[in-house]
């Protein structure tokens, strides 16, 4: 959600124009990422017999939990993606393939049957700890049990507390009951890592036990050491069951500073730079970078103006649909992100097999947006801003303190509505502080905020958007808008009971409909970001299904 300041370094922001990068075009990202080789029949050498090599990950936050199952932020998943696996894995075109399991369960297989409420689950022979203790399915067992144990400070629950009656029928079989039919728990196992019962077991307590510092698991890479503020270094697991790993070491190296990350994999103390990526301003000077390779990688994550529906002004829909007509879009994304990200009108990213590509598309209209506060018994007042009802059509934004680009992006929105009427204050505040209570218990008026509306991989928003998901009303999920609308949480319950693919896009084209004629948040674009990496670096692969492009890091290796 927070993105690191842009300003403070020695290397000198360059002077670029909007039509520089716009003339790169469709093939100047193509040659940048690296697929150009590939569709010209050149195939990739072969990779290394034993793991040789090494590469350096750039990451402008240092990951800070280790053990998957707690509270993490996106960046943590550089190392659990590593060091642990799933039980079924989350490809770029979205499908899941096994990974710990021998097949992804569905009602076809009878692997999910009784309406999706009963789930058995074959696992894969001969995986092992990486102290060398066997897997089993005690381990699978036993964390969807300790995600659920009461005391344990687990990331999420969702999902997961519907889960009962989970019986060990074999070393390597495991069923369980789901209290009701809950489609989205397939992509949401997608990104549950299975951890060690025999090591985790024996702690008195989980949430200090001393695995969170250095953890096992079965992933293609092992833990190695770890430097706070620095960097954390993992090792090749040798007898890893997948394909890889082909490198004998990954060094994730730490550069709080967009800006000095950028100077690092320009002048090659960085192989790769992913998550947060090369901010857009030095966008057309790395694509023409020799030795290098740019990519504009997929993202299903949207920036959006959060409104807080409690607020007395922004609970009117009329006020949000004249915020919404007002901003002007193509400007912020042109002007201030050089013509790299995608407007959107949807929560959707527009590569799920649920997005409606149909909605109304937002035209810039001031004028409109005045006339919509009219009719709306909006008047000026003698000071300029509108007034109803004695209520001052007045709020604040809110975000992260040095994100220069969201700082214009401000700028721009407050200039427009002053014109028709409407003051903005401009609120920013550190990452810790902003994205702590004051977001979490909807303590603010209105957020600028990049962020996802859906579950793992799976289109449900219910997490986001459900009345019993507003943690300021002791709701569970992230519906910090406060947003209750009956219609859409009846659309939602029915997305989650069917299993049905064509059932289940019908119910999230409805809700997207319905998203965009209220306004819960207003959409400006779906992220595009960009990522960097050395030329002869095989096996690197954008995956909107995974948090991080380091998914299938056991695969890459150097070229020869």
């Amino acid at each position: 959600m927070n993105k690191p300041s842009t300003k403070a370094s020695g290397l000198a922001l360059p002077a670029l124009h909007r039509r520089e990068v716009l003339a790169l075009g469709a093939g100047g990202i193509l040659a940048a990422s690296g697929l150009g080789a590939r569709a010209q029949g050149k195939a990739p050498p072969p990779p290394p017999a034993k793991p040789s090599g090494q590469v350096v990950v750039g990451l402008s936050q240092e990951p800070t939990a280790f053990n998957p199952l707690m509270p993490g932020i996106e960046v943590d998943e550089t190392v659990w993606m590593q060091v642990f696996n799933t039980m079924w894995l989350a490809q770029p075109d979205g499908s899941l393939v096994p990974d710990l399991a021998v097949e992804v369960p569905s009602e076809a297989n009878g692997g999910i049957s009784e309406g999706g409420l009963a789930w058995k689950v074959k696992l894969r022979e001969g995986i092992t700890w990486h102290d060398g203790a066997p897997f089993t399915a005690e381990d699978v067992k036993y964390t969807l049990e300790l995600i659920n144990a009461p005391g344990f400070k687990a990331r999420t629950r969702v999902g997961h507390s519907l889960v009962k009656d989970i019986k060990v029928t074999g070393p390597l079989e495991i069923s369980w009951r789901m209290e009701k039919a809950y489609a989205p728990y397939l992509a949401l196992l997608s990104n549950t890592f299975i951890v060690p019962k025999h090591l985790l077991e024996k702690a008195a307590d989980p949430n200090t036990a001393p695995f969170n510092g250095a953890p096992v698991g079965t992933g293609p890479f092992k833990w190695g050491t770890r430097t706070p503020g620095d960097n954390i270094q993992l090792v090749a697991n040798e007898k890893y069951h997948g394909k890889g790993p082909y490198l004998e070491k990954a060094v994730l190296k730490y550069v709080p500073d967009q800006t000095a990350l950028y100077a690092q994999f320009r002048t090659g103390q960085v192989d790769l730079i992913i998550g947060t990526g090369i901010p857009a301003n030095f966008y057309a000077e790395a694509v023409k970078l020799p030795g290098r390779k740019v990519v504009k990688i997929p993202s299903a994550s949207l920036e959006v103006l959060m409104p807080n529906l409690e607020h007395p002004a922004l609970s009117d829909k009329a006020v949000r649909k004249a915020l919404y007509a007002s901003i002007n879009k193509q400007a912020i994304i042109d002007i201030v992100f050089y013509g790299l990200h995608i407007p959107t009108e949807s929560f959707m990213p527009q590569e799920s097999w649920a997005y409606d590509p149909n909605l109304p598309k937002q035209v810039y209209d001031p004028a409109l947006a005045g006339k919509i506060l009219d009719d709306a018994g909006w008047k000026r007042s003698g000071s300029g801003v509108r007034m109803k009802n004695g209520v001052p059509l007045e709020f604040a934004v809110s975000t992260t303190t040095g994100a220069a680009l969201r700082e214009q992006c401000q700028q721009l929105m407050q200039q427009d509505w002053q014109q028709i009427g409407i003051k903005m204050a401009i609120n920013n505040m550190p990452a810790a502080v902003i994205w702590g209570e004051f977001y979490t218990r909807s303590k603010f008026q209105s957020l600028l905020v990049g962020t996802a509306f859906r579950t793992v991989i799976d289109p449900d928003p219910a997490h986001r958007f459900g009345s019993d998901a507003i943690p300021a009303k002791s709701g569970n999920g992230a519906n910090q808008m406060q947003w209750q609308n009956a219609e859409a949480d009846a659309l939602m319950k029915a997305g989650q009971e069917t299993f049905d693919t064509a059932k289940r896009k019908e119910i999230y084209q409805k809700l997207q409909v319905l998203v965009r004629e209220e306004l819960p948040i207003l959409p400006i674009y779906q992220y595009a970001p960009v990522e960097g990496y050395k030329e002869g670096l095989i096996g690197y692969q954008p995956n909107i299904n995974a948090r991080q492009n380091t998914w299938n890091m056991g695969q890459w290796y150097w070229a020869k």
